[in-house]
C-alpha cells in the first residue's frame, strides 16, 4: 500500500473506534458512569491543560521514562554487542540475564524504595530494569544474525576488524537494535505506570490511581489516552531514528 493510503486507513480506523465510543456512550449501552462518552473525555483534558494538571503530570511522567529508558539503552546496547561478539562475555553475563529476566520489574521497587528512598531514583531505576531486557536481548540477535558471507567478504577485502565492526556489524545489527529499543521503550511506560500507581504522589499513573479512588472515569481516561499518545510519540520518534540511520532499507509500513 502506498504511504497516503496507509494514512487514510489508519484514520479511517481511528475515527471507527471514536464512532463506536460515541455510539455505545450515547445509547447507554454502558453506565455513563463508568465508561464516558468522547465529549466528556474532552471535555476533561480541556479542564486538566487549562488548569495546568495534565501538563505538569505528563512532564513528570516523561522525564521518569526518558530517565529510565536512557540507562537501560546505554546499558542494553553495549552489553548487548558485548555478550554476542565475546564468548567469554556472554559466558559470564548470560546466567545473571536470564536469572533476572523472568522476575517482574514491579517486584523490585519495594526494595528498591529501600535502597534509593521513594523520590525519583528508586522509579527511574525500576523503569530501567524494565526496559534493559528488550533492548539487550534484541541487540544480541541483531549482532548473531549478521550473515557471515558479509564478514568474509569484507576481511577478503583487507579490513581490519574495527573496520568490519564500525562499517558492517553495527549497519547490519541496527534495525534488530531499533527494534529493541522500541520494546524497551513500550516496557518503560509498562513499568512507570506500575510504579507510580504503587509509590508515587505525582505522574500519570497516580493520576489515574487518584481518579479512580474520587470515581472521576472521566480524568481516568484522560490518563490512559495520553500514555497511549505518550508511546506513540516515542515510537514515531524511533522510527524516525531508524530511517535517519539506516537509509538503504526500504521503509516499513508503520513508518
Amino acid at each position: 500500500m502506498k504511504t497516503l493510503q496507509i494514512a487514510i486507513v489508519s484514520a479511517a480506523s481511528i475515527l471507527f473506534g471514536l464512532f463506536v465510543w460515541w455510539l455505545v456512550a450515547y445509547l447507554k449501552l454502558a453506565n455513563p458512569m463508568l465508561l464516558p462518552g468522547p465529549a466528556s473525555v474532552a471535555a476533561a483534558v480541556w479542564e486538566m491543560i487549562a488548569d495546568g494538571t495534565l501538563i505538569r503530570h505528563l512532564a513528570i511522567s516523561f522525564a521518569r521514562a526518558l530517565g529510565g529508558f536512557a540507562i537501560a539503552a546505554a546499558v542494553g546496547v553495549p552489553a548487548g554487542i558485548l555478550i554476542a561478539r565475546f564468548k567469554w562475555v556472554g559466558a559470564a553475563l548470560n546466567p545473571w540475564v536470564e536469572l533476572l529476566r523472568p522476575v517482574p520489574p514491579i517486584a523490585f521497587l519495594p526494595l528498591a524504595v529501600l535502597w534509593f528512598g521513594i523520590g525519583e531514583t528508586s522509579k527511574v531505576i525500576v523503569i530501567s530494569y524494565g526496559a534493559v531486557f528488550p533492548i539487550l536481548l534484541n541487540t544480541i540477535h541483531g549482532v548473531r544474525a549478521i550473515d557471515n558471507s558479509l564478514l568474509r567478504a569484507a576481511r577478503a577485502l583487507g579490513a581490519s576488524s574495527r573496520q568490519v565492526f564500525i562499517y558492517v556489524v553495527l549497519p547490519a545489527a541496527t534495525p534488530s537494535v531499533v527494534t529493541g529499543l522500541r520494546l524497551g521503550a513500550g516496557m518503560a511506560i509498562f513499568v512507570l505506570v506500575a510504579a507510580e500507581l504503587i509509590g508515587a504522589s505525582s505522574g500519570l499513573g497516580w493520576l489515574i490511581t487518584d481518579a479512580r479512588e474520587h470515581f472521576l472515569t472521566d480524568h481516568i481516561m484522560v490518563g490512559i489516552v495520553t500514555l497511549g499518545l505518550l508511546g506513540w510519540a516515542i515510537n514515531r520518534a524511533l522510527l524516525a531514528l531508524e530511517s535517519r540511520l539506516i537509509k538503504w532499507r526500504p521503509p516499513s509500513e508503520d513508518s
